[in-house]
């Protein structure tokens, strides 16, 4: 990402069935913590998009893991909302938790490479602190843009707006 070798390979994909993925493979990470995921997909997200589906999971999964990680009970809301407007999908992913937040003045700092808020709070967790920094990157490189807003204590939201190119078809059939 830092030297600019990463691009941005687009293909026509379902992402209902991504979704759905997602929230399966949530599940795993939280373990046996008082946790529970609950989903609310738009049922307007368009049957195929296109754009980059691989980096568009993996910016959802970063996000799912850290708030499966940072919340010990409650719940996480994964909601994926969407305006449709001609050729155009603008996606809405909300990703809101339970978790411990963030206070106000670090949030600036959230997305910083290698910054892990808390250290002397969070000795038990895994990470190296990369993930919000490859998180933003990956979102502004999609055109797209990642917002977080928290409470200390009370968990955190994160939005996600991304816009995807409609399809009318999953991989276009060739003439014979």
């Amino acid at each position: 990402i830092e030297a600019d070798k990463m691009e941005i390979v687009n293909t026509e994909y379902n992402l209902r069935s991504i979704l759905d993925n997602l929230a399966k493979l949530i599940k795993p990470r939280i373990g046996d913590k008082d946790i529970e995921v609950k989903t609310n997909f738009a049922p307007d997200i368009p049957n195929v998009l296109y754009g980059d589906s691989g980096k568009v999971k993996q910016v959802i999964t970063n996000i799912l893991t850290n708030a499966a990680k940072y919340t010990e009970k409650g719940e996480i809301n994964f909601k994926v909302s969407c305006v449709n407007i001609k050729e155009e999908c603008r996606l809405v992913i909300t990703i809101k938790d339970t978790g411990r937040g963030i206070k106000t003045e670090q949030i600036d700092k959230l997305f910083n490479k290698f910054q892990r808020l808390d250290e002397d709070k969070n000795t038990t967790t895994e990470g190296t602190g990369l993930g919000l920094a490859i998180t933003k990157r990956l979102v502004e490189m999609m055109g797209g843009k990642i917002v977080v807003q928290s409470r200390y204590g009370e968990g955190s939201i994160f939005t996600i707006y991304l816009t995807q190119e409609i399809r009318n078809s999953l991989y276009k059939k060739e003439e014979v």
